[in-house]
């Protein structure tokens, strides 16, 4: 199996592009800011997710990095936050993102529960 073949991966993905596409409705004084931040966090979790996958033989390096991509997860929520706040974004859509972020968040946490359907010992 394949990185690119998790589950996990695949929503994730999908997400960062999501969030890709609406981020370049922002506004321009955000381009360094709250876009770059939404941009880089929402794309880390898949990024971690796949490191994740080839420390698998690693138990705790392979929990290690689901950590880091359900935290990277977590911030994107936060970005997700100050962008319906600012009104960048409307409930509908941040209501739909959070639900895709939620659900990526449930199958990170099902890899780190059960690491060993993963490949990991």
């Amino acid at each position: 199996m394949r990185f690119q073949d998790l589950l996990a991966y695949k929503k994730s993905f999908d997400l960062a592009m999501n969030i890709f596409h609406l981020s370049k409705y922002f506004p321009k004084e955000e381009t360094y800011s709250l876009t770059d931040q939404i941009r880089r966090s929402s794309r880390s979790v898949s990024a971690n997710i796949s490191e994740a996958y080839r420390k698998r033989l690693y138990p705790k390096h392979f929990t290690s990095k689901l950590t880091d991509s359900d935290a990277e997860n977590s911030e994107t929520q936060t970005w997700l936050e100050f962008s319906l706040r600012c009104e960048y974004i409307s409930k509908e859509t941040f209501n739909s993102l959070m639900s895709e972020s939620n659900e990526v968040g449930k199958l990170i946490n099902y890899m780190i529960q059960n690491p060993g359907k993963f490949g990991s010992k």
